[in-house]
């Protein structure tokens, strides 16, 4: 369903539009959450951390799909804001190509040296052949999971999240099922945790991509649109490029992270793959949300309604403080629960590493959810130069820190302590840089309307 933006109340549009978006996220993170949960109950801890170390790699290649979901996105509502709609039809082919290439380029990269970056993060010996196995699968799968993350950033630009969240609560959902029979039923181990996850995200991308031919019919325009643009391209550039340096760069300081993690041991390592996939479930799911404030500002900067875009950042605000709450007591208070549903025996020093870090974490929900609305602000605005600036300062600060304070007497509760330092001063410079550029916009509407 094609959905207008710019029109109605601005908190029930955010909330009736990003809702869908913040349930897809979530059936979306229980990929990766029923692979750590089956290969720690079914396989061992040593599965679990094997997982844990190959999903921070993966990370690398998400950023890009992100990246080119939020190139199109972005792209894609700002036409639509505009009633451009032959380029409208055009940017959406236009990004195809272009992400088409760009999987292309990192299958082969990943193929090639996969293998060697698991070694140059101190993998341990024992841990490296299923840590590449599940890696491996993986690579092969990059198609769909870039194409199915395109199809949700073209849905969203439309207006309509709705459909991404059937695809994701049905994939999701058998994706769990196929986990269980693969490792438990056909005792494949780790390769049966990735061929489910390969299998299911391929099916999803597919009916994704049917659905976003039917909903580009819907829009009407009187000339035919080409089937690629260079200028069109130039600007799903703009953000993409942007949004995936921006991604990548948090995935290689999380991998240099996990390097520091690796020398603690396998008890560490799998205490912190259990909880950073809980950690990861919010901060995604918030980072979606965001992304739903992204396609709100660009449909309401595209159509000229810049006074939305306020209103629109206090409801955003007001909707992830609110999930923040039942997330915080449940991480807080019962994180020792929570973690045992991914090991079934786990050692003192797994539990203790996985509760110290969400129970470090989670009070800072409420400061880094502010964050990740702003952000999505910014790059709905096209100000992607402030947003990288935002977030690169919390990245540098977030990993010299785990470097200098787990070399103390704090050990890796050294290394949980940098994420809210990181998040609050992002927060702070995100802040400073969306109220800087919406007083701006306010000014131009006050002198168009003077005019």
């Amino acid at each position: 369903m094609v959905r207008d933006l710019t029109v109605g109340k601005s908190g029930r549009v955010i909330f009736s539009f990003c809702l869908p978006l913040f349930l897809s996220v979530v059936f979306q993170q229980l990929y990766t959450i029923a692979d750590s949960f089956v290969a720690g109950r079914f396989i061992g801890e040593e599965a679990l951390a094997a997982v844990g170390n190959s999903y921070e790699m993966t990370l690398i290649f998400l950023a890009f799909a992100v990246g080119c979901s939020m190139g199109s996105s972005v792209l894609v509502s700002r036409l639509f804001g505009a009633k451009e709609y032959k380029n409208l039809k055009s940017s959406v082919t236009t990004s195809i190509i272009a992400t088409v290439v760009c999987f292309s380029f990192l299958m082969v990269f990943g193929l090639l040296l996969g293998k060697k970056i698991l070694v140059l993060i101190n993998t341990p010996s024992s841990l490296l052949e299923p840590s590449w196995v599940y890696l491996e699968i993986y690579l092969f799968g990059l198609p769909f999971l870039f194409l199915y993350n395109l199809s949700t950033g073209i849905f969203s630009g439309l207006g309509d999240s709705r459909t991404p969240f059937v695809f994701l609560a049905f994939s999701s959902t058998a994706n769990i099922a196929m986990d269980i029979y693969f490792v438990a039923g056909l005792k494949m181990g780790v390769e049966g945790v990735a061929w489910a996850t390969f299998i299911c995200q391929g099916v999803s991308s597919v009916l994704a991509l049917v659905v976003v031919g039917k909903r580009l019919k819907e829009v009407e325009s009187e000339e035919k649109a080409p089937l690629f643009s260079t200028p069109l391209l130039k600007d799903f550039l703009s953000v993409a490029v942007p949004t995936t340096l921006q991604q990548s760069f948090v995935s290689v300081g999380n991998i240099l992270i996990q390097s520091t993690i690796n020398s603690f041991g396998p008890g560490v390592m799998a205490g912190y793959a259990g909880g950073i996939k809980l950690n990861n479930l919010v901060i995604t799911s918030f980072t979606t949300i965001g992304n739903g404030m992204s396609n709100f500002t660009a449909q309401n900067l595209g159509a000229g309604k810049r006074e939305r875009i306020r209103e629109g950042e206090k409801a955003g605000i007001k909707m992830v403080w609110t999930l923040s709450v039942p997330i915080f007591i449940l991480y807080f208070f019962f994180s020792p629960t929570l973690l045992k549903l991914f090991l079934e025996n786990p050692s003192e020093e797994a539990l203790a590493s996985g509760k110290a870090l969400l129970t470090i974490l989670s009070p800072f929900y409420f400061v880094v959810a502010v964050k990740l609305i702003t952000d999505g602000i910014l790059k709905g605005l096209g100000l992607m130069k402030e947003f990288m600036i935002d977030t690169f300062s919390d990245l540098i600060l977030r990993v010299s820190l785990s470097f200098i304070l787990s070399s103390t007497l704090l050990g890796s509760t050294g290394i949980w302590l940098s994420w809210p330092i990181g998040w609050t001063m992002g927060t702070v410079l995100s802040l400073f840089f969306y109220f800087r550029g919406t007083k701006k916009l306010m000014e131009i509407q006050r002198e168009y309307s003077d005019c």
